[in-house]
């Protein structure tokens, strides 16, 4: 019905219009507003009470006298001191009622899952910044009738556990399970599906029905995503997945770098796709693009989320990545551009200079503008080479340009090496990728786009290895590991633990 899309599209263009296409906002004044609302509406929890939400408020100096009084937290500081009595279904504990709903998340570097709290007004501000994201699409000429394609989203089960207090699942799988209910109608794969837990299954649904679905939009994590197109292009017997979804104009990608698997992505499509990241955290929704002609995303100022941001240095960080006693921390008037932070968050689920473990970059301060650059345990440091996440990105696409070839996954290490140090790559391919020509392209890139490797490599990195491994080790792994499925993705980087369980699995599959 063309008749839907007009209307759709129409409301979409009439409606109180977000942020940013408003035009560039008073950073400051909007953070300051949302701080303000948070402290006060907080301020009568045990949280509140205990750290004197009252008394701030009454402080001109609202974020001098705020991070004054709070400590800095991460996941288990906050966990074992606050979250745990909500766990237990005690009310107004860090924030008003009792929560309803807990995200279960390692991320991609903790070994056992996280819980973060997800309360209703986290619920109704994820809405609210998914609404306008897909808002900002009025920019770009779409016909009327993509208004009313189908929109894919793949995530985890919306069939939450629920123990006698609250239910948990993947955040994807409780916000599947609250979308209003004028969504429901282009809402893929649809109620039914989404509540399936076994991914396996899941994946060969949703390929059965792929062909009765008209799929404007997909949502998603990169490995997972393609794994599926593929599947369907397989079934269907079809060159492309446009001959089964003419109208898929639009990829909101989330969870890892894209780059290193547009090359695969794009051998997957019949025409051009618009790629569109979003920064959607179990912590609450944080940014997303909105010019699909940059590689950065708008900052959510009015929503629910005040941000402070860490310089990611050695004053603030040790060599393990860990936020070391009171750290210094700005707030994003005080920002500066290119360089790196770490980012807290003080949010309407009740967290409070939290760090949710990413590193960015501001990218364009007059727009509020970030990029991703990695997370602060997702770094190589083992000899001071300061290997960011994102050096690795640019290095994997520069070797698949190069090159010719495709890497869906990869990972790195450090090790000993005779009485220095080594980096090992373990690349994910299917494609014939000689080691040698690999470990030479790879270092030379890293010694061009970072300073510290260039010097390190001289000095105390004796070697760089790199082992290729077919593709299907990794996803093999991350089921047996218990993450398969849309919202997982392997670790970039691999220590302790994690690494050790990585060595045994390989030694395993090759006996």
């Amino acid at each position: 019905m063309p008749i839907l899309g007009s209307i759709i599209k129409k409301a979409y263009e009439l409606r109180h219009l977000p942020l940013e296409l408003r035009g560039t906002p008073n950073a400051a004044k909007a953070q300051r507003k949302v701080l303000n609302k948070l402290l006060k509406k907080a301020q009568y929890t045990a949280f509140g009470e205990h750290y004197k939400f009252s008394e701030v408020l009454k402080d001109e100096q609202l974020y001098e006298s705020f991070k004054k009084q709070v400590p800095v937290f991460d996941y288990n500081s906050m966990f074992k001191k606050w979250w745990y009595r909500a766990i237990n279904g005690e009310a107004y504990v860090s924030w008003p009622g009792r929560v309803k709903y807990f995200a279960l998340t390692s991320g991609t570097s903790e070994a056992s899952s996280k819980q973060i709290p997800v309360t209703t007004d986290m619920i109704r501000a994820i809405r609210k910044a998914s609404i306008r994201q897909l808002v900002s699409t009025v920019r770009y000429d779409f016909p009327i009738e993509f208004y009313q394609k189908g929109i894919l989203m793949i995530g985890g089960s919306t069939h939450l556990h629920f123990n006698g207090t609250y239910y948990e699942g993947d955040l994807s799988g409780i916000s599947a399970g609250n979308l209003p209910f004028w969504f429901q109608h282009f809402y893929k794969p649809g109620r039914r599906i989404s509540k399936e837990r076994d991914w396996q299954t899941k994946l060969d649904e949703i390929v059965l029905k792929a062909k009765d679905w008209d799929i404007g939009v997909i949502v998603g994590v990169p490995a997972w995503i393609q794994i599926i197109l593929e599947k369907i292009i397989e079934h269907y017997k079809v060159k492309n997945i446009h001959e089964v979804w003419p109208n898929l104009s639009i990829y909101v990608h989330s969870g890892v770098a894209i780059d290193p698997y547009i090359n695969s992505l794009e051998k997957l499509y019949g025409k051009e796709v618009i790629y569109s990241e979003s920064y959607l955290a179990s912590e609450g929704y944080i940014a997303y693009q909105v010019d699909y002609t940059k590689r950065s995303m708008q900052l959510v100022l009015d929503n629910g989320i005040f941000y402070e941001f860490v310089p990611f240095t050695e004053e603030n960080f040790d060599d393990e990545g860990n936020i070391l006693e009171n750290p210094s921390t700005i707030c994003i008037n005080d920002v500066e551009e290119n360089k790196e932070y770490a980012i807290l968050l003080t949010t309407c689920s009740g967290a409070y200079r939290y760090m949710i473990g990413d590193t960015v970059k501001i990218t364009d301060k007059s727009k509020n503008e970030i990029a991703i650059t990695g997370r602060t345990k997702h770094f190589l440091s083992i000899c001071g080479e300061h290997l960011s996440q994102e050096n690795m990105n640019r290095a994997i696409k520069m070797l698949q340009d190069e090159l010719g070839v495709e890497i869906n996954e990869f990972t790195v290490t450090g090790i000993r090496y005779e009485t220095m140090f080594a980096h090992k790559w373990y690349l994910g391919t299917n494609d014939d990728i000689d080691p040698a020509v690999a470990r030479e392209k790879i270092d030379g890139y890293l010694s061009v786009l970072n300073d510290d490797y260039r010097v390190e490599r001289l000095e105390a990195i004796k070697e760089v290895f790199v082992e290729i491994l077919p593709i299907q080790v990794f996803y093999d792994y991350m089921e047996k590991m218990g993450k398969s499925g849309g919202a997982n993705k392997f670790p970039r980087v691999l220590k302790k633990d994690n690494l050790t369980k990585w060595e045994n699995y390989l030694e395993q599959i090759k006996k």
